[in-house]
């Protein structure tokens, strides 16, 4: 590989979950201490990291036709490219192998190492690890600075479950838990720099430990911090799920009342062939739980439809089980083979088109509920957390305590959280009247 001029631009262009957001957020931070700068929207950029993701069928596919854009975009002059992620960590080499354009290939648990292998880069050879040391990771990522409103905050990272669908724990690892005072620290930082919200992320967020510390605990410490004023998580395991936590939903003023539970089927024979450990109605049976201690709490899930095997019934248990939780949000998707994972072996894999109908049934149910949810939120007065400015003169949009998208007019900044009277609801959204600015309330 030829040697070739340092990079002095850079752009992240992160797919998939929100632990991507955050680690898109932190390789940028660690270009911009090597001295880049962000490329300004619709500029070239020198570097170009593709943050992949691979939970979804053709992820790979979708890398590949994204560096032939690049390298045909570039002419003579092609950016640096460096595929980050988890297609990269699940095909790093393949991608060296298809892709000479690529110049590096970094994974999930080594992008702290991003700038040196940049140099690497620069004096003529190819670079790729993915290594998973997490710990190091961490230790190795620059102060946070830049930070919105609301920001992310990684606690735990990868997977011990094995559900036979699912890549995690190949291309994200084994479930560790980041240091109690290291969380700490970096949400004072994220608070310090502008953050009012800060939403804790995990592959198994609720599996967070530190000795004997449980994640309830550390959700009530983080409440002590006194500029925060809103904390969520995401995303959570049944089986991860403690008194302690769903005490905190009712004790915990900070603690937004949103819970992301994921159940992926209402079908306890799929729900076994999936390694789920838990049923339908043991997951029902949490939510009354969680509900009872807050009354008001918005319910969010995941949904697989067309696992292998899954019958017409079984697939009308699940509706049943949507039917019976009423969401206000929930995310459902057509089951992906993905290499490895014991469920890409099964017999009875489902037809595409019987997936389709699936799909199609189930997010009807989802998208009634939700705006039922949102129709039921009509003439409440609440406190809404501003994010950006609107399309509008004077707009400006926020999300309210059951992570509602909320627009208004009226005098407002970003970071504010202002109370404001919820008046018409359509299915993504709401329109709202303000009733206090920002300075106003937190007066």
């Amino acid at each position: 590989m030829r040697q070739i001029r340092a990079p002095e631009t850079f752009r992240v262009k992160s797919f998939g979950c929100q632990m991507n957001v955050y680690d898109g957020e932190r390789m940028a931070e660690l270009l911009a201490e090597k001295g880049m700068r962000a490329a300004p929207e619709g500029a070239e950029a020198d570097l170009v990291v593709l943050n992949t993701c691979h939970i979804r069928e053709k992820a790979a596919e979708k890398v590949y036709s994204d560096i032939g854009r690049l390298v045909k975009a570039g002419g003579d002059r092609p950016p640096m490219i460096a595929v980050a992620g988890c297609v990269a960590q699940a095909e790093g080499e393949e991608i060296m192998a298809r892709a000479p354009a690529v110049g590096l290939v970094v994974g999930p648990q080594a992008y702290h190492r991003l700038p040196s292998m940049i140099d690497q880069v620069v004096g003529g050879q190819r670079a790729a690890d993915t290594d998973m040391p997490a710990d190091a990771k961490f230790a190795a990522l620059p102060a946070r600075r830049r930070v919105g409103p609301s920001a992310f905050l990684t606690i735990q990272e990868g997977c011990d479950k094995f559900c036979t669908y699912c890549v995690v724990p190949y291309t994200r690892g084994a479930e560790i838990s980041r240091p109690f005072s290291d969380l700490l620290r970096e949400a004072e930082t994220l608070v310090e720099h502008g953050a009012r919200e800060i939403t804790l992320l995990g592959q198994n967020v609720n599996a967070w430990s530190n000795d004997e510390t449980g994640f309830d605990s550390l959700i009530r410490e983080l409440a002590k911090i006194p500029d925060l004023r809103r904390i969520r998580y995401t995303t959570s395991h049944p089986n991860d799920v403690t008194e302690g936590l769903i005490r905190a939903h009712a004790e915990v003023d900070k603690l937004m009342p949103y819970l992301h539970l994921p159940v992926q089927s209402g079908s306890d024979r799929v729900l076994r062939a999936m390694n789920r450990s838990h049923t339908a109605d043991s997951y029902l049976r949490l939510l009354d739980r969680f509900r009872a201690a807050r009354p008001d709490l918005a319910l969010s899930g995941d949904f697989i439809v067309g696992f292998p095997g899954e019958s017409d019934a079984e697939f009308e248990e699940t509706l049943r089980l949507v039917d019976a939780v009423g969401y206000a949000q929930a995310f459902s998707f057509k089951y992906s083979p993905r290499p490895g994972t014991p469920a890409a072996t099964m017999d009875d894999q489902i037809a595409g088109d019987v997936m389709d109908e699936r799909l199609q049934r189930l997010q009807a149910s989802i998208n009634r509920d939700q705006l039922a949810f949102n129709e039921a939120s009509v003439g409440k007065h609440c406190q809404v957390l501003v994010e950006r400015k609107g399309k509008k003169p004077g707009q400006w949009l926020g999300k309210s305590p059951w992570l509602q998208s909320v627009h208004f007019e009226g005098e407002a900044a970003m970071g504010d959280v202002v109370e404001v009277e919820l008046v018409q609801a359509g299915p993504n959204s709401l329109a709202a009247l303000l009733l206090t600015s920002g300075a106003a309330e937190a007066a």
